[in-house]
C-alpha cells in the first residue's frame, strides 16, 4: 500500500476538515470531506490499476509472451493487403519493410521505440508477403461465357459416384492468345471418365468466370480460385479425347500427376470393400478424396459439427506422426543397446517427420493438410532439439510459415479454426502443467495418503476425463466465432461429437488407415478397411442421434463487418496472455464483438452479380428467390447469411412468380421488383416496378428508381437493399474504385458525347451471348 494509503487507512493518519476531542468526538465538514475522500480513493484505484497493469506486462515479459503477438501483427498486414481496393505496389511494401527492419535494428536498446518499429516491421512483412504471392501466382481469368476447345494436361482427377470433376493445366485454347489463356481451369463430368490424371487430351467445354462475392463480406470463390491459378470453370461438352503431348511431362508435374492416380486407385478400393457412404468417408480418411460422400452425408455429418472426419487436417496429422513416433520408439527400445547408447528418441521423431511429409503429399497437400504439416514438423523438431515440443511459440512459428507460404489461407476458416482450436489446447496444456506442478510441490511438503491401484487407476481415468472436456470445451469456445462467421450455424452437441469421433478416429480410422496402406500392395487390406468401416459406422450412429437431437444447430445471421475483428482479438487475448488482468481484456474484446454479432445489418433485398436472379423478403419475413435460372450457390450463400437453415432447392422452389418475360417479387413495404429477362420487358417493368434487375442493358428511358442492369452490376458486382426509415440502403459488394487481380475494374472508353462506358463482355451483342450461355 502507498503512503497515501497508509494514511487514508489508518485512524491517526491525514484527515482534513476534522477536529478531535479528548472524549472522542469528532467534529468534521461532511461535504469537503467526501470530496476529498472520494477523489483520494479514484486516484488510489487509478494508481493501483496502474500498478497491476505493470505487473502484468512485466508477467508477460518474463513468459516471452509478446513475441507470440508478432504473428498476429503479420496476419494483420495480410489483412491489410486485401482490404485495399487496388493491387499495393510491390516496390514499395518492400521498402517499407525493410525501413521497418533497419529502424527496429537500430533502436534494439530503447524497449518501446524497438518494441513498435519492430511491430511495424512484422506487420509490413506480412503485408509484403500477400503482395509477393499475388504476384507470383497472377495467371489470366476469362472474361465472359464462352464456348472452346481447350488442349492440355489433366492435374488431378476427383472421382464421383456419377462422373468427376478434374483441374486441366491448359496448353492451349482455342480462340484465346497465350495472354489470354488461363493456367488452369476446373471442369465437370457428367459421366465416368475414360482417362487419369497425367493424360494430354483435348476437351470442348462450356467455360465461366469464378464466381464473383454474391453478398457483401461473404465466401470468393474469385479470390480462392485465383490464388489457385484457376481462370475458368465449367463443364465438359462431348467426350475427353487423349492426344499425343507435344512434351514430356516435368518431373514435378511427373510426380504428382502418379500421386493422384494413385490416391484414386486406393480410394476406389476403400470404397467397393467399405459401401455407401461409410467407404466414402474411409476414403476421404486415407486419401483425401472427398467426391465420393452423399449431400446426405455431408449434410449429416455438418449438422453434428463432426465435419472435420472428412478432411485431413491437424488431427489426422497429430495421430498419424504421433502413431509412427510411438511405434518407432517402441520398436528401437526393444535394444537394449540401442535404447542406452543412442537417442532413439530423436530418430523416432525424425522418422515421424518423414511419415508426416509422406502423408501430406499422398493426400494431395491441400492447403489445410499443409498447415497440419508445418505444425507436425515444428513440434517433432523441438524433439530432435530437445526443446519442449508442444508450447504457444512452435504454434507461432507455424502461423509464420503458413503467412510466408500462403498468405491468403488467414482469410480462410481452415486457417481460423485450427489455428483457434490448436491455441485453445495449447493454453489448455499448458494450464495442465502449472496445476501439476504445483501439486507436486504440495506433495512434497506434506506426504499423501497411500492409495490401492484400483483407486490410482480410477482417479487417473476421470482426470483424463475431466481435461479431455475441459479442452473440448475450450476449443468449441475458440472456433465458435469463427465457425458463426464463415458458416453462420453453431452446434451445441459438439462438446458430445467431437470426443466421441476423436476416440473412434484413434482406434479405427487412423491404425486402420497406417496398415491398410502398408498391406494394399500385396492385396491382403480389403480385412483393415472392414475394420475401419466399422469404426465410421459408429461415427454415423452418433452424428444422426446428435443431428436429431432438439436444437442441434443454431442459424445465425451474418455479423457487421467489424465485429470478427474483436472476436479474433478476444479469443487470442484469451489463449495468449498468461496474466489474469490481461486475459480480462478478453472480455472487453469479446463483449464488443458479441455487440457487433448481433447488430448485422442484414438485408431485404440481395442481388445476383450477374443479374439474371434475386433473393426477395417476403411478408412472412423469409426469402425466395426470383429469377429464369436462379444459381443454388447463390441461393444457398444468401440463406446462410441470413440465418436460415432452409435447403437451397426448396428456396428456388418458391420462385413462381416469373413469366417469359421476366419475374416480380414483392417487398415486406410493398414495393414490387421486377426482374427483366427478356428485353421486350422493360418496356412494361420500367413503369410499374420501383425497382428493375436484369442481366441485359436497360433502356436510358426505364423510369423505375432503382434499376441494376448488366452496365451497373459490372461496376458494383453484386448488391444487397435494406429497408430503412430514410428508404432503400444499397449496400454493393464493390467499392467503385476497387480493382484488384481476381475482381477487375471495367475497362472503360471516351464515347461520341464524352462519357466513359464500360467496355467488359458486355458490350457484347445479345444474340452471341444468348449462344453462348446455350
Amino acid at each position: 500500500m502507498s503512503a497515501l494509503g497508509r494514511h487514508i487507512g489508518h485512524p491517526g493518519g491525514l484527515v482534513t476538515g476534522v477536529s478531535s476531542f479528548e472524549d472522542g468526538a469528532v467534529i468534521a465538514a461532511p461535504a469537503r470531506a467526501e470530496g476529498v475522500f472520494g477523489g483520494l480513493w479514484l486516484v488510489e484505484a487509478w494508481l493501483d490499476l496502474g500498478r497491476r497493469l505493470r505487473a502484468a506486462i512485466e508477467v508477460e515479459v518474463a513468459h516471452r509472451r509478446l513475441f507470440l503477438w508478432l504473428p498476429v501483427a503479420a496476419g494483420a498486414g495480410v489483412v491489410l493487403y486485401f482490404a485495399a481496393d487496388r493491387e499495393p505496389s510491390l516496390a514499395y511494401a518492400a521498402l517499407l519493410t525493410a525501413s521497418a527492419g533497419v529502424s527496429a535494428f537500430l533502436l534494439r536498446r530503447l524497449p518501446l521505440p524497438f518494441l513498435f518499429a519492430l511491430t511495424l516491421a512484422v506487420l509490413s512483412a506480412g503485408f509484403l508477403s500477400a503482395t509477393l504471392r499475388s504476384c507470383l501466382l497472377s495467371a489470366p481469368v476469362i472474361d465472359r461465357v464462352r464456348v472452346l476447345k481447350l488442349t492440355g494436361t489433366i492435374e488431378e482427377m476427383d472421382l464421383r459416384r456419377v462422373g468427376a470433376r478434374f483441374l486441366l493445366r491448359v496448353s492451349k485454347a482455342e480462340g484465346l492468345s497465350p495472354e489470354e489463356t488461363p493456367f488452369r481451369v476446373r471442369l465437370t463430368l457428367r459421366e465416368t471418365p475414360h482417362v487419369e490424371a497425367g493424360a494430354f487430351v483435348s476437351v470442348s467445354a462450356r467455360l465461366l468466370p469464378p464466381a464473383k462475392l454474391v453478398i457483401p463480406g461473404g465466401y470468393d470463390f474469385a479470390r480462392d480460385a485465383f490464388f489457385g491459378r484457376i481462370g475458368a470453370v465449367g463443364s465438359v461438352l462431348g467426350r475427353i479425347e487423349p492426344i499425343p503431348a507435344p512434351a514430356p511431362l516435368g518431373p514435378w508435374l511427373a510426380l504428382t500427376t502418379s500421386i493422384d492416380r494413385a490416391r484414386n486407385a486406393l480410394a476406389q478400393r476403400v470404397f467397393a470393400i467399405v459401401g455407401g457412404d461409410e467407404g466414402a468417408v474411409a476414403a476421404a480418411m486415407v486419401t483425401g478424396k472427398r467426391d465420393l460422400l452423399s449431400d446426405k452425408a455431408r449434410d449429416l455429418i455438418r449438422e453434428a459439427g463432426i465435419f472435420h472426419i472428412i478432411t485431413i487436417s491437424g488431427v489426422q496429422m497429430t495421430l498419424v506422426a504421433g502413431m509412427i513416433f510411438w511405434i518407432v520408439r517402441r520398436l528401437l527400445a526393444f535394444s537394449t543397446a540401442l535404447a542406452l547408447r543412442h537417442p532413439i528418441k530423436k530418430w523416432a521423431a525424425g522418422t515421424a517427420i518423414l511419415g508426416a511429409i509422406a502423408y501430406d503429399v499422398f493426400t494431395g497437400s491441400r492447403v489445410g493438410t499443409e498447415r497440419a504439416l508445418f505444425m507436425t514438423l515444428i513440434v517433432l523438431a523441438a524433439v530432435i532439439a530437445d526443446r519442449r515440443a508442444i508450447t504457444m511459440r512452435n504454434l507461432a512459428y507455424a502461423a509464420f510459415a503458413v503467412i510466408l507460404f500462403e498468405p491468403e489461407a488467414v482469410l480462410g476458416a481452415s486457417f481460423q479454426l485450427s489455428f483457434a482450436a490448436v491455441s485453445a489446447l495449447v493454453a489448455v496444456s499448458e494450464a495442465r502443467t502449472e496445476i501439476a506442478a504445483r501439486r507436486r510441490a504440495e506433495q512434497g511438503r506434506r506426504q499423501p495418503p497411500p492409495r490401492g491401484f484400483v483407486s490410482r487407476l480410477l482417479a487417473r481415468a476421470v482426470e483424463v476425463l475431466v481435461w479431455l472436456f475441459i479442452a473440448t470445451f475450450c476449443a468449441t469456445l475458440a472456433t465458435a466465432s469463427f465457425m458463426a462467421y464463415n458458416f453462420h450455424e453453431l452446434s451445441p452437441y459438439v462438446l458430445i461429437g467431437n470426443p466421441l469421433t476423436l476416440t473412434i478416429i484413434e482406434f479405427f480410422a487412423v491404425p486402420g488407415a497406417l496398415l491398410g496402406a502398408l498391406l494394399y500392395p500385396l492385396g491382403l487390406d480389403g480385412p483393415v478397411w472392414h475394420y475401419v468401416g466399422s469404426g465410421i459406422e459408429l461415427i454415423f450412429w452418433a452424428a444422426a442421434k446428435i443431428a436429431a437431437a432438439p436444437n442441434s444447430t443454431f442459424y445465425i445471421r451474418s455479423f457487421a463487418p467489424w465485429a470478427i475483428l474483436f472476436l479474433t482479438l478476444g479469443v487470442l487475448s484469451a489463449v495468449l496472455w498468461r496474466s489474469l488482468l490481461m486475459r480480462l481484456t478478453a472480455l472487453v474484446f469479446l463483449s464488443i464483438g458479441v455487440l457487433g454479432a448481433v447488430s448485422g445489418q442484414g438485408f431485404d433485398v440481395a442481388i445476383a452479380p450477374t443479374g439474371e436472379s434475386a433473393a426477395v423478403r417476403l411478408s412472412d419475413g423469409k426469402l425466395a428467390v426470383i429469377g429464369a435460372r436462379p444459381d443454388p450457390f447463390e441461393a444457398e450463400q444468401w440463406l446462410r447469411a441470413d440465418g436460415d437453415g432452409r435447403e437451397a432447392r426448396a428456396l428456388l422452389a418458391l420462385g413462381t412468380f416469373c413469366d417469359k418475360l421476366g419475374c416480380v417479387g414483392r417487398l415486406v413495404d410493398g414495393s414490387a421488383l421486377a426482374l427483366v429477362n427478356d428485353q421486350a420487358g422493360f418496356e412494361e417493368d420500367c413503369l410499374r416496378a420501383d425497382i428493375v434487375v436484369s442481366p441485359h442493358k436497360a433502356p436510358a428511358s426505364c423510369a423505375a428508381p432503382l434499376v441494376f442492369d448488366r452496365l451497373s452490376l459490372k461496376d458494383s458486382g453484386a448488391v444487397t437493399l435494406k429497408i430503412t426509415s430514410k428508404g432503400l440502403l444499397a449496400i454493393p459488394v464493390r467499392s467503385p474504385d476497387e480493382d484488384r487481380p481476381w475482381s477487375r475494374a471495367p475497362k472503360r472508353e471516351q464515347t461520341s458525347a464524352g462519357e466513359q462506358t464500360s467496355t467488359h463482355d458486355f458490350d457484347a451483342p445479345e444474340e452471341d451471348e444468348k449462344s453462348e450461355r446455350e
